[in-house]
C-alpha cells in the first residue's frame, strides 16, 4: 500500500485525521479479519510436517476463490433474468478471470516432494475434495447437477440440506435459455436430447452473424470460456494429482487419477460447443 491513504485504514494521507468513511478505528487487518484469517491454518501431522501448510493454504484459498464465484454468477443469473445481456456476460467475464488464477494455483502443489506428501497424506482420510460443498454448488449453478454428489454429504445434513437447495434452484444454463427465448429466439427453455436440435437451430443465426446481435454472441461466448476453463481447472487437477500421487486411491475412496480423468469432459453449455458444427462459410 502507498502512503497516498488508504481506504481501510480510518486516517488521511498525512494529517492523521479520520478519513471521508469517519471510522478511525478500521484498519487493514480488522477490515479483512487478517488475524482471523491466519489463525485458521491447524495441521493434523504431528509434529506438523512443513508442506502441509502449503496444502492447507492452497485448498483454503480455492474456497475463498468458490465463494466470490458463487457471488458473480449469481449476480449473472439475475442480470440473465432482467436481460441485461452485457451485464450477465460482464460477471460471467469476470469468474472467467478468476478461473485462470485457479488454473495456475494448483502447480504450487506440484513443489511438493512426492514421498514427503506421503509423510502427511494418510493423516487425512477420510478427507476429500468430494466434500467440496461450494465446488458442487458452482457445479450445480452452471447446470451440472449430478444427485449422486449428495451421498458424500449424508454425515452434514446441514450442508446436505444447502447441497439440495442449489440442486432444485434455477441454474445458468437454464437462465441462458429462458433469456435467449424472452430475447425473440424462439427455443425450449430446458437442454435435453430431444430438445436439442431445436435449441441449435435458433442458436445458430447468432453465431452465423455475430453482428447481429454482438451482446447475446459475447455472452454466450463468455458461458464458453467459462465451461472451458472448468475443464480445464479439472485437467489442471489431474494432471498435479498423477505428478504427487501417481496412480494411488484417492483419500474419499475414489479410484484418484482415473476416476478424474473422466471429469474433465463434462460441459455446462453443450449446445454452445455443438453449434460450430452448423456453421457454413459466408457468402
Amino acid at each position: 500500500m502507498s502512503d497516498g491513504g488508504c481506504p481501510y485504514s480510518g486516517q488521511g494521507p498525512s494529517d492523521g485525521k479520520p478519513n471521508v468513511y469517519g471510522k478511525s478505528d478500521l484498519t487493514y487487518n480488522t477490515y479483512l479479519k487478517v488475524s482471523e484469517l491466519t489463525g485458521l491454518q491447524f495441521p493434523v501431522s504431528d509434529p506438523a510436517h512443513h508442506d502441509e501448510m502449503l496444502f492447507i493454504i492452497i485448498h483454503q484459498a480455492y474456497e475463498l476463490w468458490f465463494k466470490l464465484i458463487k457471488h458473480e454468477l449469481a449476480t449473472a443469473m439475475d442480470h440473465m433474468r432482467e436481460r441485461e445481456v452485457l451485464r450477465a456476460q460482464h460477471f460471467v467475464k469476470r469468474t472467467v478471470e478468476i478461473m485462470k488464477v485457479l488454473d495456475q494455483q494448483i502447480h504450487i502443489l506440484e513443489t511438493m516432494n512426492p514421498v514427503e506428501f506421503l509423510e502427511f497424506r494418510s493423516g487425512l482420510n477420510p478427507a476429500s475434495g468430494f466434500q467440496s460443498l461450494q465446488f458442487r454448488e458452482i457445479e450445480f449453478m452452471a447446470g451440472l447437477k449430478d444427485e449422486s454428489y449428495l451421498k458424500h454429504f449424508e454425515k452434514r445434513p446441514e450442508m446436505l440440506r444447502e447441497l439440495r437447495a442449489a440442486l432444485a434452484a434455477p441454474d445458468l444454463n437454464a437462465r441462458y435459455l429462458e433469456m435467449v427465448n424472452a430475447l425473440g429466439y424462439t427455443l425450449p427453455t430446458r437442454d435435453a436430447p430431444e430438445t436439442r436440435p431445436a435449441i441449435l437451430a435458433a442458436l445458430k443465426p447468432i453465431y452465423q452473424d455475430p453482428g447481429k446481435d454482438l451482446p447475446l454472441y459475447l455472452l454466450s461466448e463468455s458461458l464458453v470460456d467459462l465451461d472451458q476453463h472448468l475443464s480445464l481447472w479439472r485437467e489442471h487437477h489431474v494432471r498435479v494429482v498423477e505428478r504427487v500421487i501417481g496412480f494411488k486411491q484417492g483419500t474419499g475412496g475414489s479410484s484418484g487419477v482415473e476416476y478424474l480423468r473422466t471429469t474433465t469432459a463434462k460441459k455446462a453449455f453443450p449446445y454452445l460447443w455443438e453449434v460450430r458444427t452448423l456453421l457454413e462459410v459466408r457468402k
